[in-house]
């Protein structure tokens, strides 16, 4: 073989080579890229089969309520199949709230099936209604969380204006008469208050009658202009005869 028949050997096969290793490079790229997407799908499917567990337990607990249940059947099982097939894969997601919804679907089946006891034995169900109703807040402020700050905890979320999630809960269709014994919206705000997380503006502390009818009292306030002085120090006697 001649020098230049070599050469160009050498060429077309280090042609070859970065051609291979860039179509592997580029097949590894777009399979992570896959795998990314996959996840978060998946992730947004949790999220919207937790809203439909929620709007479903609303129906049946208003439903109890009402009186409008007649038989234990018209109850609806509690279902999570994405969720489980998420939590039965390796992930790089934290899975300390997709525990909690865990935890939740648990507390929610179990109020559940409190109510279709009592619904069989034809007891009284104010009980197990009452307790369902808990477990629903705690479900639309955990879902809250999970769609609009990527499943942080009340504490580290970001402060939010409560008409913020009044609006995200009308959006998803929460009625704010949905629940018995409560309003639906105002309870969900406060109960992410109670949990910590910081929502503007805050509640009123008493109506405006009552504020304007206060007395100013000037010694009771830390901030009055001309009232509270600065406490000298006092100096010591070595320092004041050096000085």
């Amino acid at each position: 073989m001649s020098d230049a028949a070599f050469q160009s050997f050498v060429v077309v096969g280090l042609l070859c080579l970065i051609g291979a290793i860039v179509f592997m490079a580029f097949q590894a790229w777009r399979w992570l890229d896959l795998q990314k997407d996959q996840e978060q799908q998946s992730l947004a499917g949790i999220g919207y089969e937790l809203r439909l567990n929620l709007q479903r337990m609303i129906d049946d607990v208003d439903a109890v309520a009402r009186g409008a249940v007649e038989h234990t059947s018209s109850l609806r099982p509690v279902s999570h199949p994405q969720l489980d097939a998420f939590l039965g894969k390796p992930g790089r997601t934290d899975r300390q709230t997709l525990s909690v919804i865990r935890m939740l679907y648990d507390d929610l089946l179990a109020h559940k099936l409190s109510i279709h006891e009592a619904l069989a034995q034809g007891v009284d169900a104010t009980g197990p209604v009452k307790s369902a109703v808990d477990s629903i807040l705690t479900g639309l402020s955990t879902l809250y969380l999970w769609e609009a700050h990527k499943g942080k905890p009340p504490c580290d979320a970001p402060s939010t204006r409560s008409w913020t999630v009044r609006d995200w809960m009308k959006a998803h269709n929460f009625e704010m008469r949905g629940l018995p014994y409560l309003h639906l919206r105002d309870a969900v705000i406060e109960r992410l208050r109670r949990d910590g997380m910081t929502l503007t503006p805050r509640p009123l502390t008493c109506t405006a009658s009552e504020y304007y009818a206060k007395r100013y009292d000037r010694k009771a306030d830390p901030n009055a202009p001309f009232w509270k002085r600065k406490q000298e120090t006092e100096v010591e006697p070595e320092a004041s005869e050096a000085a």
